[in-house]
């Protein structure tokens, strides 16, 4: 898919040509994934409409989104976008899961949630999936015994449960070098706080939601000063802006 670069060199890209030069993982700092945070949101700041991001992306932003899929290890996803967007398998495109393992990955990466009370969406067609790797990090009990998927549940005290902790679990245990969180703002705004986020990929929708309740793509207490961001490329597609931003440290 073509797309119209702004930045830093104006231009045509292909997207899966300008996807395939990144080797995020050499970027992995060490002791913890190099972790993304993918979201679209409306020209009015909004992240959801309806309670769903669907109707704010177009096809530019689905390819973008599958793009990134298939560059990540593992995807780290709050068990309230689970829910609402009823996930399911994260790639199920046969040539995609191709040129995963002809670069030494797995055919499609593990999926991560967080969960102080327990309670996750078992019922979502990712859990009925034979072939799908699910890790559940968990201060309460969590009975996986019902799930199709291959679900290891990691029991942890609630004063461990940080997500810190969640992605040094990743990096040691799963050998996960890099990681995308899907949402929703509630994991993306924890993550910032934690220092763990190293780039945002946000779609711009050409859109206005009009006001409601959606949230914006981060949420829960303001950091003590804001994050400062530098571009590393801008695209424009069909009137959508979609920015790659690093996060400064």
């Amino acid at each position: 898919m073509e797309f119209r670069q702004l930045l830093p060199q104006p231009g045509t890209v292909q997207l899966a040509e300008l996807f395939g030069t990144l080797d995020l993982a050499a970027r992995a700092p060490g002791h913890r994934p190099y972790t993304l945070v993918n979201f679209v949101a409306s020209a009015d700041g909004r992240a959801t409409f309806g309670g769903r991001s669907g109707k704010l992306g177009d096809e530019g932003d689905r390819a973008v989104f599958h793009a990134l899929r298939e560059q990540a290890d593992a995807i780290l996803v709050g068990t309230g976008t689970l829910r609402a967007e009823r996930y399911g398998r994260l790639v199920s495109d046969p040539d995609t899961r191709a040129r995963r393992q002809h670069s030494g990955r797995r055919p499609e990466p593990l999926a991560c949630v967080a969960t102080r009370s327990g309670v996750v969406p078992l019922d979502i067609p990712l859990f009925a999936e034979p072939e799908a790797r699910i890790v559940v990090f968990s201060s309460s009990e969590v009975d996986s015994g019902s799930c199709q998927a291959s679900v290891e549940v990691v029991r942890l005290d609630p004063g461990q449960l940080t997500f810190s902790t969640v992605v040094a679990h990743l990096y040691d245990h799963h050998n996960v070098r890099v990681l995308l969180c899907e949402g929703g703002p509630t994991v993306a705004g924890a993550l910032l706080r934690e220092g763990l986020v190293d780039e945002l990929f946000l779609t711009l929708a050409p859109k206005l939601t009009g006001g409601g309740s959606g949230p914006t793509v981060t949420s829960g207490p303001e950091l003590s000063e804001p994050a400062a961001l530098t571009v590393a490329w801008a695209l424009e597609r069909a009137e959508a802006l979609y920015l790659r931003y690093v996060i400064n440290v």
